[in-house]
């Protein structure tokens, strides 16, 4: 009886043990929600990658000096939801990103949205918009 308790508790804190990093891995404490930058440049390189994708822009001072800029978003699957494809962002790609940025200060943040050279806003957490059907919009 002893022996099957400590195997359940070993198995029970293995288990917890496993869940803490995943938490501290999806903690977007880093950024700073309460500040919004907006953000004129030109697109470096798109890594559409698990966990998590970023935008790499380079953005020119008004001293003339470029500083290069990432932004984190969600993964490939969230993103194709909202219609942001691994093609979505080329390299000279003229685009605006507002973003969360770093508390610390780096040339960081979190992806808000992008505006492309077009007019087109791509937004990491939007869903598409649904067309209404018949029956719905004879009310």
């Amino acid at each position: 009886m002893n022996k099957v308790l400590i195997a359940v508790s070993v198995a029970a804190l293995s288990i917890a043990g496993m869940a803490s990093p995943a938490l501290a891995h999806h903690s977007g404490s880093m950024f700073d929600p309460a500040k919004t930058v907006t953000l004129e440049g030109t697109v470096k390189e798109f890594q559409y990658t698990n966990p998590h994708s970023w935008l790499e822009i380079v953005v020119m001072g008004a001293d003339g000096k470029t500083t290069e800029w990432g932004f984190e978003s969600e993964g490939p699957s969230t993103l194709l939801r909202a219609g942001i494809k691994a093609k979505s962002f080329m390299p000279g790609e003229k685009v605006t990103v507002v973003c969360h940025p770093m508390k610390d200060g780096r040339s960081a943040g979190s992806l808000m949205t992008v505006t492309k050279a077009d007019g087109t806003v791509l937004s990491p957490r939007a869903r598409p918009q649904v067309a209404p059907t018949d029956q719905a919009a004879k009310g």
